[in-house]
């Protein structure tokens, strides 16, 4: 940092930009030496994503012939993203439901109606170019990520609420985040419900539904084991039948609806099988667990990191409308999701829970349904640039939040 600021104040412009970036790589490995300002670490890789994107922007749109905003490799990232997200999650979250009904009811009706309502707004009052508009709806209408579970945990507010909101918002996600993209973004871009809803299960639920088979394999009764390995094995033989003869007859035979179907399942059959084979890798090298929210993390890094590239100019023009953008979508998604839990009554660990999950949203799922839509540069400009801000104040509130439940225990203690 000192040689970054010596280089702007003499004017050696030609060191400024790899100073910058070794900085700011120094800077997110340096965060992790002090207790204190862990929590905000991962924030700090997002925003090195930011700094070689915008300084950079070519040697991270293609590498030689290949190009990294390709929509199967977005596909895939964003997958193992939501693979690493399954891996934080398990079945009994959702056994929650019943003795946090009312919980449960006003986090999922704040998530998918305050944010949704805010960001199309938010499109209103600064009259942005139709697919940037379209992305903060987006990120306004996708359900909340494990970053909202990291921020309640750091809170000391309700962890089996938010993760058990988070669970539920997800598995809603595929009809809610169509649904609202078809009702308030369809004037800016078009939207395909059904080619949305697909695209989700795709992307979102197959990938995390194969990790928490993780829960089964090692909780499970025999009996739930025995069905779901009996599912494995034709799992295998069903995608080697494919593979072999089955896909190139059902291209050329089956109507494009129906391949859609079979496309699908084949998308199910591959995530049983991936399933399998992380519980085993987790036998082998029980490591294996503690090691997949970093790849979340890199993949959320890498859609930053692309986005921004490949966004440059228009972040240029209107980025720092965008961020205040972020900063008021996020900001009223914290004080509506409070208000409305304590207006139905919430206590307020439950009221900061619902508070925290309404505010952060998903980044990597928004990201993820722009790149395989081909529409990063405009369609997931918000996911870029609300994702850092949304983890900076979740930081922020958490500690806050955390500092004052501990001063409270105190003075009655």
């Amino acid at each position: 940092m000192v040689l970054l600021l010596a280089t702007l104040v003499l004017s050696m412009h030609e060191f400024t930009k790899p100073l910058a970036v070794i900085a700011a790589v120094a800077i997110a490995f340096g965060l992790a030496a002090v207790q204190r300002f862990r929590p905000y670490q991962y924030t700090a890789w997002i925003i090195v994503a930011i700094v070689c994107g915008m300084l950079y922007p070519s040697a991270f749109l293609s590498w030689g012939s290949f190009d990294l905003r390709n929509k199967w490799v977005i596909m895939f990232i964003v997958q193992l993203v939501m693979f690493g997200m399954g891996t934080q999650m398990s079945f009994r979250d959702f056994g929650h439901i019943k003795t946090m009904g009312k919980g449960v009811f006003v986090g999922v009706l704040s998530q998918f109606t305050i944010m949704p309502l805010v960001g199309f707004t938010l499109t209103k009052i600064f009259n942005f170019e139709p697919e940037i508009a379209a992305g903060i709806i987006l990120i306004g209408s996708c359900s909340s990520g494990l970053a909202s579970n990291v921020m309640v945990y750091l809170a000391r507010a309700n962890l089996t609420l938010s993760v058990t909101l988070t669970s539920v918002a997800t598995l809603l996600a595929p009809i809610m985040t169509p649904f609202w993209m078809k009702v308030l973004a369809g004037t800016y871009v078009e939207v395909k419900f059904w080619d949305m809803f697909v695209q989700i299960i795709q992307i979102v639920i197959v990938p995390i539904g194969a990790a928490m088979l993780y829960d089964v394999f090692n909780t499970g009764s025999k009996k739930w084991v025995k069905r779901v390995n009996s599912v494995f094995a034709f799992s295998v033989v069903w995608l080697l039948l494919q593979i072999l003869w089955m896909w190139n007859l059902q291209t050329q035979h089956l109507p494009a609806g129906w391949l859609k179907v079979a496309e699908l399942f084949n998308f199910f059959c591959g995530a049983v099988i991936i399933g399998k084979l992380y519980f085993m890798a987790t036998r082998f090298q029980p490591k294996v667990r503690n090691f997949m929210p970093k790849l979340s993390m890199f993949g959320i890094v890498y859609f930053t990191l692309v986005t921004t590239a490949a966004a440059r100019e228009n972040i240029l023009s209107i980025g720092l409308l965008m961020l205040l953008a972020s900063v008021m979508h996020n900001s009223l998604g914290y004080t509506f999701g409070y208000g409305l839990s304590r207006l139905f009554g919430l206590d307020k660990n439950s009221c900061r829970t619902v508070a925290l999950e309404v505010g952060l949203q998903n980044g990597g799922m928004a990201s993820g349904l722009a790149g395989v839509m081909g529409k990063l540069a405009t369609l997931g400009l918000a996911a870029a640039v609300f994702s850092p801000w949304m983890n900076i104040s979740g930081s922020v509130l958490g500690n806050y939040w955390r500092k004052k439940s501990e001063r409270l225990e105190k003075n009655n203690s």
